[in-house]
């Protein structure tokens, strides 16, 4: 909810989104390329079976460091080989998708300043294990297609949520690197 206040010096928060930090970044970002610079970073390790921990420990913007702390994991379903603990890694590719999508609806509709009741997005998308086990070489090892619905509903008027959506499409890093190839570099070290 958006706070009403006379005091200008007290952020202006929509959907939990600072919409004056927001518009701060970006002029600094418009005004200096390098502000809008950033590193993301992660070490995976395998834990055993079919389990994975990924850490972040932090990431750059604009020149600085900003450190973290967390822990993803990842399993595989039974059926794969796992124990099922945690989600899989195309739940999780999946999860990243959405949650990057889910913040440009988010800003963006603050931005706006609409207010939202709910957003949810659904996705999905069919491998062909013959590719994944190497039992086809005609056969590719992942999506052909992924397929997601964005359910939204706010004090938006349709125009507003359509404009909102064809940004994102636009505008998501997520959904720009699902939907484009992109350089992989790899290094082996065998220790």
């Amino acid at each position: 909810m958006q706070k009403h206040t006379s005091d200008p010096h007290q952020a202006k928060v929509i959907n939990g989104i600072d919409t004056d930090a927001v518009k701060e970044l970006i002029g600094k970002v418009a005004n200096d390329s390098a502000e809008g610079q950033t590193r993301w970073k992660v070490a995976t390790s395998w834990k055993g079976g079919a389990q994975t921990e990924t850490h972040v420990d932090g990431y750059s913007i604009g020149g600085e460091y900003v450190k973290k702390d967390f822990t993803i994991r990842t399993d595989e379903p039974l059926e794969l080989g796992g124990t099922n603990n945690h989600a899989n890694p195309q739940e999780t590719l999946m999860a990243a998708l959405n949650a990057c999508m889910t913040v440009g609806y988010v800003v963006g509709c603050a931005m706006e300043g609409i207010e939202l009741e709910e957003l949810r997005i659904e996705t999905e998308g069919d491998i062909d294990l013959r590719g994944f086990f190497g039992l086809d070489p005609n056969v590719k090892p992942g999506y052909d297609e992924i397929q997601y619905t964005v359910h939204i509903r706010g004090n938006g008027t349709e125009e507003q949520f359509r404009k909102i959506h064809e940004n994102v499409i636009a505008t998501s890093p997520n959904r720009f690197n699902v939907a484009n190839p992109i350089r992989l570099k790899s290094e082996l070290v065998v220790t």
